[in-house]
């Protein structure tokens, strides 16, 4: 039951700040950056934190990248 609210409070946060720049490069930077943290969280729980992360940061940034205007 701990889980639950610092997972809200985690998806408060990303999606407080999904939508953070406005140039690719931002936008890839921003990406990276919460793809890394929810890579890491997913990982974390799956037993291998550091491979989620590095995952999660690639594809948070190429998905920030991508998505710019």
């Amino acid at each position: 039951m701990r889980f639950a609210p610092r997972f809200m409070m985690a998806v408060a946060l990303a999606l407080g700040v999904a939508a953070c720049g406005s140039s690719p490069g931002s936008r890839a930077v921003s990406g990276g950056l919460l793809g890394a943290g929810a890579g890491a969280a997913v990982g974390s729980l799956s037993g291998n934190a550091g491979t989620g992360a590095l995952v999660g940061g690639g594809l948070g940034a190429v998905g920030g990248a991508v998505t710019a205007r």
